[in-house]
């Protein structure tokens, strides 16, 4: 069957050579071919069966009856005797069926089933067949005249059924021809119909599959085969119009691997399902059908051949858990669209699709309506739809079309969909109106969410039951969204204007008494600044407790101890914790913990210092020891007792949150100085030589927006000029100040500058003394700022009116020279020292750790830029420090014991001070009393490791202990 008509023909020309035939079933039919003798029988046949379970036909290869059998033998010796040849054995022979399966058990029922109803010959179980068809078959038929809508549930024929029991087709293709009044396309379909019925009339012969493809590439549509078929009848139909000769349309058929007895046999059967139409009144279009309309049509009777493309693989997905492949032959091989219909599915070594089409979705779900399962989940409220909707699902047999399709829940359950309703839109407070009642009731809901934040307990408000059974008691049935809620509402707000309104008294379960705006501030001031606060009750959320909003340009200007104290009524409960974060030991003197609170905030001033700090020292006092930071555990202070800080530019925008004051300052802190300094325009200026600007402000106040600023500005030194900067916190300003001073007095001295620059009398001597610390360049830099710091302004307060810095220069000029004197003299003693200690610590290398913590000690001592770093007043005292380092390393040698006696109290007290130090680095503050810390424990080295060089006053370790809980505690 997969040669031409010209090739099969060549079985019947007699020749002088021996022939042979290879056949299929070709044997078992009337067909005698003369000449043949012998009969090779393989036992085996294609056989079509159509499976009802997957509404396909299936061409499988099955063992022949023993009834076929014979008739193959048969085949020969119709004109002589011949032999019959089986190549399997006869016990085979014997165990097959006596006969071939009939058709009728072998084929759909539904043409059968339709007819029979049509002529009222009754049930078809009934009916006395030969051969009666199987309780499945007869199911089956019914099933596929219900999916063409040929009869109703209770199975009667329904008028679609009674027009296409008129139609001598297969019931599929009747419908699709009666589909065609609906979609004005009638022309094209009995085009298509008639090519459904009958065998493809395009040839693909086995050795010429490329040619034949060649020529039928000019009819191939990427979208649809069955615009091919189209494209193909329009080829032929203009050729037999044209014809000259049916010679010559035999030619062009050939030509173009046609069939030509199979075209004309369409062409007949399409002029007969015409007038079929015609006589059930079905007109033809005037204008071509679109695509739409056309495969509209056929999909009426295609409804179990659609597919899903897969997203493995290159098969389709189909109703009854089927997949397919299209056809190698079809031309949406390659194109592969998401979905797709088939004019036949085929099962043979896979189930194959043929005449495929793109389709859309859409047009299975309107098709099949009948036959389509509807699943509804997740109904919930929607906001912007204005009604409760949930998820639809839409399946065929099995095969998804629709998946989550949002449609609307109340006309599915109008009883669930009001109470989803009141839920998710009136209690949740999801829903858009201008309704009096809903703005008032969600206001005092706020109201009283807002009390619950505050006393961060949740037994304030009642909860949702009670709120739903407010307004379910008042709503009708019908009110199930926004509709029918504005509606109801404008009539029953004419008889009770609140009659949906809520009370205090409705959503409280308690007064709240303990919540009052002294203990819960809505504001924290600092100064003349004020800050929002905003209050939020849900561990584990990131804005848990008490959140500060703070306009970037006051940031800088937080003050960390004063939001260590949150709110006031927070405090307490702060406290307790610190207290209860000490040892065992310690915690058993503070039983009862709630007394021991009170009595601390009583003595304690709020914002002084952190909480930690006054808790220690209460605690210090009350066991009678000294407590530091070690004291704590290791557990880290809930989130909620530490101030949220929510830094925000002038939209209220957030720029940066975090509870960690120090980390946002280092993000921010420098946006911050510059967003303060953008605030006050023209009152920066650049490129400044000479004090010109008139008196200078300590600081000048002003609004930004509705915010209260206060800025600071101060010279600022930009190497060859000066500029005048806002700066944001006062010690910012006095820094820049006295730089920038120094700068422009040094631009009007230039001349004494420049004589220092090239280096005082000694200089080289004491570069050379140096080189091994500081490079000569380095060390003139360092001794001229050195020498400018001190003698242009050293003690003075930095001018800030053009009077003010006249005098100053005078009193520079005039003590620029014994300055200059001076700090050469500091520095060569401090050479010299340094020098000596050197060699003293090259020749103590044995000593180990005293060794190591003697050259540390001189670095921070003598190091590139110490001149300028060391306080003035303590430059004199540096070489005796060094001097002090040597002693120790020669006393080590003779009593090691009194050392090892005296390192530790060092170490913890210099621990200390680094520790604080980095502490205020990172937080950004300033503590003045940390450097004069640090000296004391320079002379405490010395009274301890070098009590020969004598202190300048008295100093211990105690003394240092009782400066440090006097000005550092903090």
């Amino acid at each position: 069957s997969r040669l031409s008509a010209e090739e099969q023909d060549r079985v019947f020309e007699p020749g002088g050579q021996r022939r042979i035939v290879l056949a299929t079933n070709v044997a078992e039919t009337s067909l005698t071919v003369p000449g043949i003798h012998y009969v090779i029988d393989t036992g085996l046949a294609r056989v079509k069966r159509f499976s009802p379970r997957q509404k396909i036909d299936q061409l499988r290869i099955e063992p022949v009856s023993q009834a076929a059998a014979r008739q193959r033998a048969g085949r020969c010796g119709r004109v002589a005797s011949g032999v019959a040849i089986r190549l399997y054995a006869e016990e085979d022979f014997t165990a097959r069926p006596e006969y071939t399966t009939p058709e009728i058990l072998r084929t759909s029922l539904a043409s059968v089933i339709l007819r029979m109803a049509a002529l009222e010959l009754g049930e078809i179980a009934a009916f006395p067949f030969v051969e009666p068809p199987t309780p499945r078959q007869v199911e089956d038929g019914y099933r596929s005249l219900f999916e063409l809508g040929a009869i109703d549930e209770k199975r009667a024929l329904t008028p679609l059924g009674r027009e296409l029991a008129r139609l001598p087709v297969d019931p599929r293709i009747g419908r699709m021809l009666v589909a065609s009044r609906e979609f004005n396309c009638l022309c094209e379909m009995v085009i298509l119909a008639a090519a459904l019925s009958i065998q493809d009339p395009r040839d693909r012969p086995q050795d010429k599959r490329q040619e034949s493809d060649r020529a039928h590439e000019e009819f191939r549509d990427e979208s649809s085969d069955f615009v091919q078929l189209l494209n193909l009848w329009k080829f032929f139909d203009e050729a037999f119009r044209h014809k000259e000769s049916n010679r010559k349309l035999w030619t062009t058929c050939r030509e173009h691997f046609l069939s030509y007895v199979r075209m004309r046999e369409w062409r007949d059967l399409a002029g007969q399902l015409r007038e079929m139409a015609a006589e059930l009144k079905i007109r033809e279009n005037a204008t071509d059908a679109t695509y739409e309309q056309v495969h509209r049509a056929l999909l009426t009777g295609l409804l179990s051949n659609v597919g899903l493309k897969s997203q493995e693989g290159d098969h389709y997905a189909a109703p009854r858990g089927i997949a397919f492949a299209v056809w190698p032959g079809s031309g949406l091989k390659k194109a592969r669209p998401r979905w797709v219909m088939a004019g036949e599915l085929q099962e043979t070594t896979r189930v194959f699709a043929r005449n495929v089409a793109r389709i859309e979705p859409e047009w299975i779900e309107r098709a099949a309506a009948h036959l389509v399962t509807r699943t509804h989940a997740e109904p919930h409220w929607d906001r912007a739809r204005g009604e409760v909707v949930a998820w639809e699902s839409v399946a065929l047999y099995g095969l998804t079309i629709v998946s989550r399709r949002k449609v609307s829940f109340g006309r599915l359950d109008p009883v669930r969909a009001r109470e989803i309703f009141i839920e998710g839109a009136l209690v949740a407070g999801e829903l858009d109106t201008k309704l009096a009642f809903f703005a008032h009731n969600r206001a005092l809901v706020r109201e009283v969410e807002e009390l619950e934040h505050r006393a961060r307990r949740q037994d304030v408000l009642v909860d949702d039951r009670a709120i739903f059974a407010f307004y379910a008691t008042r709503l009708p049935a019908e009110v199930r969204d926004t509709r029918s809620l504005e509606a109801w509402y404008g009539e029953a707000a004419k008889a009770d204007p609140k009659c949906l309104f809520l009370s205090k008294a409705d959503l409280m379960r308690h007064g709240a008494e303990a919540v009052t705006e002294e203990l819960f501030p809505r504001q924290l001031r600092m100064g003349e600044q004020a800050f929002a606060l905003a209050y939020r009750f849900e561990p584990g959320h990131p804005l848990d407790g008490v959140t500060m909003n703070v306009p970037l340009a006051l940031l800088n200007r937080v003050d960390e101890a004063a939001i260590d104290w949150l709110v006031p009524g927070m405090v307490r409960e702060k406290v307790a914790w610190w207290m209860k974060a000490l040892p065992k030991r310690l915690r058993s003197a503070l039983v009862p913990v709630p007394e021991h609170v009170t009595r601390l905030l009583e003595r304690a001033t709020p914002g002084r210092r952190r909480i930690a700090d006054e808790v220690l020292d209460y605690c210090s006092r009350l066991v009678g020891e000294r407590l530091d930071s070690s004291a704590w555990s290791k557990d880290e202070l809930p989130a909620h007792l530490a101030m949220n800080l929510r830094v925000v530019d002038d939209a209220k925008r957030e720029l940066a949150a975090g509870r960690d004051l120090a980390a946002l300052r280092r993000q921010l802190g420098e946006a911050a100085s510059l967003t303060l300094a953008q605030s006050k325009p023209g009152l920066e200026r650049e490129g400044i030589k000479a004090w010109d600007f008139g008196d200078l402000p300590a600081e000048v106040a002003f609004r930004r927006g509705n915010q209260s600023l206060t800025g600071y500005p101060a010279l600022a030194d930009e190497g060859e000029s000066v500029a005048i900067r806002l700066l944001d916190t006062p010690q910012k300003a006095a820094a820049s100040h006295r730089g920038g001073v120094i700068r422009l007095l040094a631009l009007d001295l230039k001349e004494q500058v420049k004589q220092l620059e090239r280096g005082p009398s000694g200089f080289n001597a004491l570069a050379l003394r140096l080189q091994s610390v500081v490079p000569a360049d380095r060390l003139r830099a360092d001794l001229v700022a050195c020498v400018l710091d001190r003698a242009f302004v050293g003690e003075d307060e930095p001018p800030r009116t053009p009077k003010g810095y006249e005098e100053q220069k005078k009193r520079a000029r005039a003590r620029l020279p014994a300055v200059t004197e001076a700090a050469m003299r500091h520095a060569q003693a401090i050479a010299e020292a340094q020098h000596a200690l050197a060699a003293a610590i090259a020749q103590s290398a044995s000593l180990g750790k005293v060794t190591h913590e003697a050259r540390a000690q001189m670095q921070r001592l003598v190091y590139p830029g110490f001149l300028s770093a060391t306080p003035w007043e303590r430059l004199e005292h540096v070489p005796r420090y060094l001097r002090g380092i040597a002693l120790r390393l020669t006393k080590y040698r003779g009593n090691p014991e009194r050392d090892q006696r005296h390192a530790p109290v060092v170490a913890e007290l210099w621990a200390r001070w680094e520790a604080r130090g980095e502490a205020d680095r990172k937080a950004g503050r300033e503590s003045p009393r940390l450097e004069e810390f640090r000296w004391l424990v320079e002379e405490l080295r010395i009274s301890l490791f070098a009590r020969e060089l004598k202190t300048p006053f008295p100093v211990s370790a105690k003394r240092l202990q009782k400066f440090w809980d006097e000005h550092l505690r903090a």
